[in-house]
């Protein structure tokens, strides 16, 4: 694999880095200490008030992309989905309604309805706010969009991801199955449905075997990244796999997300389990001393920066993990606390996270002042579980 950028430019980004307000000495390696007052519960609300109201102020419908260029973001699409999750932890933390009510506003602005694109996991993100609604307030119209547009899924199979890129009819790319997934265990928990949670799963474990690497636990963003058909794998620099932060992150919160609302005697909600814990093994053994992970996870000096929408996605779920008896706090719980203090230092006093890398596919280089709304999201994810995880009260298992 070519490198994303000169060398100029990476180094660019290292100086910056060192420079910055990193919680350690320079690039020296010499961690200073976790301030203990971020994990306050007080500390902790304040800040999910401060980075949810910071992004409701800065909604844009427009996003950056990696080429400098921008693309259109509309109210129903999973940028906005993946935010309005974040929103929805940040009401139930808070009990502050205002969060309840901007997700009711953009919901009715919608008129409920996902995304246009019949089949396409990212236009099914936005509706796991309306089905957590729905929980709150069972008024059917609510989620009648949703179920609609997945009947029509359900009635009509289509073959798994291997192959290639057929990112509307299937889930051939990870960040899918934070979009969809979640999306389909809640409205088969909100109408008792099992069709939505079986259509779910088969559609899960296709894309897990084209796409999730046995002897790395780690996912492929897409095709573009598995051993192609002559043999050949895209490699970093350095020779190692192509696993993108972000993209992993995506699934390990999609994950958690998932197991949240599937069914304890689901047949096989032990292979969720596993793969969750599989995945946390081997993302503490790639986190970064500072607590937060690079956009290239096995190769962290191809992008030194560090980088928060992928950081904040693990921080929620191996903190989900540890409250809910799938993960051993005495082995997650310190590096979740390191997550949160290296998100801590990539917040801006305003509340805006910064160091979230833009709309991608791969991993890239970024900085201080980059942020993108699904970063927030993450963020506040983040912080709903750490509350609970660092406040000493376990969920059930």
């Amino acid at each position: 694999m070519n490198s994303h950028g000169s060398l100029i430019q990476r180094w660019a980004a290292v100086a910056a880095f060192c420079a910055s307000a990193l919680p350690w000495s320079g690039c020296t390696g010499r961690r200073k200490p976790a301030d203990d007052a971020l994990f306050a519960r007080k500390r902790i609300l304040a800040t999910m008030e401060r980075v949810a109201d910071w992004q409701l102020a800065h909604v844009a419908y427009e996003a950056p992309l990696p080429d400098g260029g921008t693309q259109p973001v509309s109210d129903t699409e999973w940028v906005r989905g993946a935010f309005f999750a974040g929103v929805m932890a940040t009401f139930r933390a808070t009990g502050n309604h205002s969060y309840l009510e901007a997700a009711v506003t953009l919901s009715e602005k919608n008129g409920w309805r996902p995304g246009p694109r019949p089949r396409h996991a990212d236009d099914l993100c936005i509706a796991q706010t309306y089905a957590e609604l729905y929980l709150l307030e069972r008024d059917p119209r609510r989620i009648r969009p949703t179920v609609e547009r997945l009947d029509a899924i359900v009635a009509q199979p289509r073959p798994g991801p291997v192959g290639g890129w057929q990112e509307d009819d299937n889930w051939s790319w990870c960040d899918a199955l934070f979009m969809a997934p979640p999306t389909m265990a809640l409205i088969s928990e909100a109408t008792g449905d099992r069709r939505y949670l079986d259509a779910m799963n088969a559609m899960w474990w296709e894309t897990s075997g084209y796409l999730y690497d046995q002897d790395e636990h780690l996912w492929y963003r897409d095709g573009r990244y598995v051993v192609q058909p002559d043999g050949s794998q895209p490699r970093t620099p350095r020779g190692r796999k192509v696993f993108w932060s972000r993209g992993n992150g995506w699934v390990m919160a999609g994950l958690a997300r998932v197991l949240q609302h599937m069914p304890a005697d689901f047949p096989d909600r032990t292979r969720y389990v596993e793969q969750m814990r599989e995945m946390a093994a081997r993302l503490v053994e790639v986190q970064g001393a500072d607590g937060l992970w690079r956009s290239s996870l096995l190769d962290p000096e191809e992008y030194p920066a560090p980088e928060s929408s992928g950081t904040g996605f693990f921080a929620y779920g191996l903190a989900w993990g540890i409250n809910h008896g799938v993960l051993a706090a005495e082995t997650y719980l310190p590096a979740v606390k390191k997550a949160w203090s290296g998100l801590n230092w990539a917040l801006h006093p305003s509340g805006k996270l910064g160091w979230v890398q833009q709309i991608g596919y791969d991993p890239r280089s970024v900085s201080a002042d980059d942020t993108v709304e699904y970063g927030s999201g993450a963020f506040l994810l983040a912080a709903s579980e750490i509350l609970i995880a660092t406040g000493g009260r376990p969920g059930s298992p």
